[in-house]
């Protein structure tokens, strides 16, 4: 609920159109899903103070989707 609020505010601060809508959504779900492998990534490796690398690469690649990723990684960070 809370990323579909999320959704709509910023598709209305940002003033995407329709067509926008598809690609900031689809770019969110797959940063969402660079998030949560880079979670997974360092859950499996289990190495000590190496969150910070993994945080890291989350979130650029999450941004490097576009708008839509960019959102995500801040959301989710």
């Amino acid at each position: 609920m809370k990323l579909f609020i999320g959704l709509l505010l910023c598709s209305w601060v940002l003033g995407v159109s329709s067509e926008g809508w598809l690609s900031f959504i689809g770019e969110a779900i797959q940063g969402t899903r660079d998030m949560w492998r880079a979670y997974s990534d360092m859950r499996e490796a289990n190495y000590k103070n190496s969150d910070k690398y993994f945080h890291a690469r989350g979130n650029y690649d999450a941004a490097s989707r576009g708008p839509g990723g960019a959102w995500a990684a801040k959301v989710i960070r």
